[in-house]
Parts: C-alpha cells; structure tokens; sequence
C-alpha cells in the first residue's frame, strides 16, 4: 500500500511513536533508579509497547477498560501522562487511581473525557469477570432502553498465562451465551513468571476460545503497530455496530522484568531472541515509511525522554499520604441512617419470609429500571428453588429476572462491572454452602472496589444467600458461613430473622452504595419448624427501611429482675432469635433479647448498653462456635464490658465438626436447638 493511500495518519502516528518512547523512556528510568523506585513492586509493558498504544489510541470516552498491571503504555494512550503513572509507582498522595493504595499500573479511573477503568486486582485473570459484568450491563441498558451511549464497548486486557483460570472460562462463557460487546486482548509473551507457556499449558488463547462458539477470534503480531491499529480499528468497529464479542492474540517479546521483584537475568535464557522482536525498531521504520523525518523522529524521541525525566523527579518530590488518609472511603456513604415507612400497616396482610422478600424485589423492580435479579434457577421456569422470585421473569421479562449458568464466581463478580454502569444487581447464591467459588471475587474484586479506587468505585450490589440447617439437608445444603463473609473488609451482612426485618433490611441494602450480603434462613422462609411462627407477620408497607446497623430488642426482661440481678441478655440473630425465644417461656422475665439484624456494622452501642445492665451474657448462633463471628462478639463484649460482669460471657452454637450429617438423629444432635439454649440460660443465671 501506497504511503499516500495509509489509513493511519502521519499526525496520529507521530502521537503513537511519541507515546511509545515515553514507554519506553518509562522503563529505562526506572532501571537507572532501580533501587529508589523498587520500594514498591511495578511491571512495565517493554516489548508489549506496540499493541497497547493501538488498543488505547482508538478508545472513546464513551468506552470501558480493564487494564492489567503490564498496561502502561496503554495508559498513556488513553491520555495519562507519564507524572500521573509515576504518582502510583512511588505510591504518592495525589496518585489519581488509588491515592497510594494499589501499584504501579493498578487504575480506576472515572473522568467523562477518558475512558471509564473500574476497579483492577493483581489477581491475575481475575478482571475477566468484572469486565464482561460492564458488557452485560452495557447490553442491558440497550435492551431496555434506558440512556446509553450508543456503540460503547468494553476492553479486557489480560497476559497469556491467565486465561487458564477458571474465571476466565466463566467470562469467555456468559460472553459469547450473551453475545457482548466486548474484546479480550491477550498479551502472549510466554511466560508466567519463570515458568514457560511450553510447560504450563497445551496451546495458547486461539486455541483455548475455540471452546466458545460465538467468540470471533484474531491473532496478530503484537510488535507490528500497523497491524495492530488496523486489526483493533476493524475489530472496534465491528463490536459498536453488532454487539458481539471479540478476542484478539497479540504475540509480544518481554522485554524487561516480570516485575521489579523478579528479574529476568534470574531465570531467562530467550532475551537474545526475544530482543529480536522489540517494537521500538520496527515502529521507528515504519515511521521513516510513513514520511515522517530522521529529525522528526529525533525530536520526538527527545521531547519524550525529556517530559520523563521531568516528571520522574517531579514524582519524586510529590506529597505522599499522611496517616489519616488511611480511614477514608472503606464505606461509601449512605443515607439510609433512620428507620421509616409502616412496619404493620392497618389492612396489611400476614405473609411468610420468602414472600416479604419476593414483595420487596417486586417492589424495587417496580420503581427502578435499573434493578435487575439474576443467579442459579431464579428465571421464570422455576422462580428459584425455594420460589423466592416467584413471577418476577414473568412480570418483567427475562432480561432483567434471569438464569445464569451455575458459575458462582460470576454471578458476584460480575455485580462490579453492573455497579460501574450504574446498575442495582441484586444476585443470589442458591444455598451458602455453594458461596466458596464466588469468594475469590467477593474478597478481590467487590470488597476491595471503594477503598482502592479511593472512593470512586464503590460496588452497589445485593448478593442473596439462603443459609442454614432445615429439614434433613446434609452437608452441602445445611452450613452456615457468616463468620468467613464478615471478616472480608468493606461488605456489609445482614442475617434478619423475620419477614418485616427482611422487607425493611432488603431495601435499605438497595439504597445503601456498598455491597450488601444478605443472610435467609431457610427455615424460616414458611415458618414450618416448630417455633418460628414469629418469622412471619404482617408485611410491611412499599416504604418501610430499616437501616443498616440498628438491631432490635424483641424481649424485655423484667426491671425488678434486672436490678436484682437475676437476669440475663442473649445476642443473638437468624434462627438463634426463634430458639431464644422458646428457650425464655421457662424464664419468664428474667431474659432480654437483641435481635442484631445486622452483622457488619455491628450495633454495637445496643450491645454493650444491654450487657452494662444486665450483667450476664449469652450469645446464640447457628454456626459451629470454634473461631466464630459468635466467639469474637463475646471477646468484644469481654473487652469493653469486663467490669460489669457477673459472669463469663458465654457462646454457644454447634458442635464443632466439619459438616451437618444427612441424618436427622445426627444433624439433631449437632444443631442447637430451644432446649439446648434453655438449658445454658439456667446455668449462667446460676453463676
């Protein structure tokens, strides 16, 4: 092709040399200063320089991008400037992705004139979720036609070592069943760390996505920006007219470090060949080709190693955060902090649980379009196992109620992608003990978001998880694992133990900007054991919120008991509530009861203030008592109480074994039960 006949112009092409000489300026720099720079790990995109300018050069503002932590060249594509992405590396104050928080080549970003970049991990592969969430929501919002920009897509940017996570299965899957506007850019150097695609996997990504039909896939050489730019724009255009999903294989040379933690001279034995590859080169003749001059290639490459070095030691001298800045932005405000609407309305009509908390979905699906419930079973053939969205498909179609394949992982991760688009998913988890291949994402990608893009990702999701011991479940139907959900930082837990508390609960998680798990019994969603009429009642009116963080006294002891010391507050939730409440007919006034409602926050003014009165403590819970969330509330109360005590506090819950047998004589005699709690209130009173 004739030079004058280019579709890349000499302007955009002196920009992309530019850029990658600043790349690689980047690289040089921070190994003339190794030793300063290396306080905090980093990766640089050496050899990778070519493909990621292409990639970030033709994105538009409109457009979303998960970077991966070799991107930053692509970074600089975008319009980062090289001060911007030293602010990160020597984790300074005014670092704009994370405030210090995360490393080098970790972004978020949310400017209307850039590209949108949620929150990004160091676990490897793990953003494939996440991103493909942001092209499911994209496509969402067309289907509905709620404001969109017409034509935005999503880029996933990922090494070739990655895509052998299962994660990454779970995105290329709901990707092509869904067909989304999203390209997977895999970056193939070939290695992991010092371990070799020849060792570690058969094939590479091309032939990896051949098992998901429906994925268009390319391979090119990642050095060759012509093309590169050219397959990128064709590919972009294709994806902004027909919203379907891309993968493009760039094969690139790693030209520098793993990271400045692991250092190629310890391990390599390809730099020679791998030399042979660089971009620099090439790019610079293709350059000459294209008509631009020695001197002007000279002066850009002048201009880039200059604007470096200056920014380096501007870096260098910029404020770093102080002390306090650690306390900021682990929660996004919320402005839910009192409770309202009609808890028992005058004509209002008695329901179970499971049905309190459908009519509250309802409710929100109602009013908000950009609501949308999806998980395991829960579309409009079957309404979920235990018929918790009953209807919902049918009433609002199965575009917004949907099934998802049984992918754990996915159905919470991908809330942070629907969270950066501005969507509400609420998603369900069919039983608790089925929660483990979706902690990875809970922990790494949705707790994580607010904190570490300090402040501008907070994760607005609903994860449902039906829990507990009910009927002869067994061990993969039964568990209870709150203890392990609250103790991931930065996810707020609710475990109510009635119909209205969930109603109320339900719509207080929907407001609040922070990833909320919600805790339902399965035993108490029709109040078919013995004792537990009490979970149904009432159900609350379409406002009623209860905030999250207040819990509630549902028995009172009596004052004369109290101030004769003869009684005693249990701290309980979930179905430990009911047991308690059976338990105290036999103490008749000597017993008050808190109902949490929630876990984190934690109430615990009401908690401490309970206990100061009442001397002696005991708390109840379903889960097994060794290590619990159960056993660090009673140190708590230990710690901040002890000199108001008449007694231990004590804590009780099952037995301590790794699972809840099938049989019922066995699961009978693991599980608490009211005459258990009974028996352990007379003993503390007692004391």
């Amino acid at each position: 092709m004739a030079n004058n006949q280019h579709p890349i112009t000499k302007d955009k092409l002196a920009k992309a040399f530019s850029l990658l000489c600043s790349a690689k300026s980047m690289t040089e720099i921070y190994e003339e200063n190794f030793k300063f720079v290396s306080k905090y790990v980093h990766a640089t995109s050496r050899g990778h320089e070519a493909i990621q300018i292409a990639v970030g050069m033709q994105l538009e503002a409109k457009d979303y991008l998960s970077a991966y932590y070799r991107d930053d060249a692509m970074l600089l594509a975008l319009g980062m400037q090289p001060y911007e992405l030293m602010l990160q590396l020597m984790a300074k104050r005014d670092d704009p992705f994370s405030g210090g928080r995360s490393y080098y080549c970790h972004p978020s970003l949310r400017q209307d004139h850039m590209p949108k970049i949620p929150h990004q991990s160091s676990a490897t592969g793990m953003q494939a979720i996440p991103t493909t969430g942001i092209a499911m929501g994209l496509r969402y919002k067309e289907q509905i036609e709620m404001p969109h920009d017409e034509g935005a897509l999503v880029v996933c940017s990922f090494g070739d070592a990655s895509i052998t996570e299962g994660e990454v299965s779970e995105a290329f899957h709901m990707a092509a069943l869904k067909q989304l506007p999203i390209l997977y850019l895999v970056q193939d150097n070939e290695w992991d760390i010092s371990a070799h695609s020849s060792e570690i996997r058969r094939g590479n990504a091309m032939d990896y996505i051949k098992g998901f039909p429906g994925i268009e896939s390319i391979t090119i050489d990642g050095t060759d920006f012509e093309q590169c730019y050219l397959a990128v724009q064709k590919i972009y255009a294709i994806i902004r007219k027909e919203r379907r999903p891309f993968l493009l294989h760039a094969k690139v040379p790693l030209l520098n470090h793993h990271t400045s933690g692991v250092r190629k001279e310890w391990y390599r034995d390809d730099l020679n060949e791998q030399i042979k590859m660089d971009p620099f080169p090439k790019m610079k003749a293709f350059c000459k080709n294209s008509g631009l001059s020695d001197r002007e290639l000279e002066e850009i490459e002048n201009e880039a190693k200059k604007l470096v070095h200056e920014d380096f030691e501007k870096a260098k001298n910029a404020e770093d955060p102080k002390p306090e800045d650690l306390y900021t932005h682990d929660f996004a405000p919320t402005t839910i902090l009192e409770e309202s609407g009609i808890r028992i309305p005058k004509d209002g009509e008695e329901k179970v649980m499971v049905d309190c908390a459908l009519f509250a979905v309802e409710e929100l699906l109602r009013k908000h379009p950009e609501c949308l419930l999806y998980g395991q079973d829960v579309g409009k053939r079957l309404g979920g196992v235990f018929r918790e969205a009953a209807t919902l498909a049918q009433k609002f179609g199965d575009y917004r109620v949907f099934n998802t394949p049984i992918q754990e992982a996915f159905i919470v991760g991908s809330t942070v992608g629907m969270s950066a688009v501005g969507l509400k998913p609420i998603v369900e988890v069919q039983f608790a003990d089925y929660i483990w291949p979706g902690l990875n994402q809970l922990f790494t990608e949705v707790a994580r978001s607010c904190y570490l893009t300090n402040g501008k990702y907070p994760i607005s999701m609903i994860l449902r998880v039906p829990i507990g011991a009910y009927g002869s479940g067994g061990p993969y139907h039964s568990s209870s694992v709150e203890s392990v959900v609250c103790n991931i930082k930065g996810v707020k837990v609710v475990y109510p133990s009635n119909g209205a508390d969930l109603k109320g609960l339900m719509k207080a998680a929907y407001y609040d900007p922070n990833p909320v798990v919600i805790f339902e019994h399965k035993g108490l969603y029709w109040s078919k054991v013995p004792g537990t009429e009490m979970a149904k009642g009432i159900m609350p009116d379409e406002e009623y919120i209860i905030p999250l963080g207040k819990s509630n006294q549902v028995l009172i002891a009596n004052a004369s008991e109290i101030e004769r010391g003869n009684a005693l507050c249990i701290i309980t939730y979930g179905m430990g509530v009911h047991w308690s409440l059976n338990a105290a007919k036999s103490y008749e006034g000597q017993v008050s009861i808190l109902d949490l409602r929630t876990l984190v926050p934690l109430d615990t003014e009401a908690i401490y203030n309970l206990v100061k009165t009442h001397h002696r403590c005991l708390i109840v819970t379903e889960e097994t008592i060794e290590n619990s969330f159960a056993q660090t509330l009673a140190g708590r109360i230990g710690e901040h109480c002890f000199e108001y005590l008449d007694a231990p506090v004590k804590s009780i819950g099952a037995k301590n074994l790794p699972a809840i047998p099938l049989n019922s004589i066995l699961e009978q005699e693991m599980v608490l039960n009211a005459e258990k709690v009974g028996m352990e209130i007379g003993k503390l009173l007692e004391y």
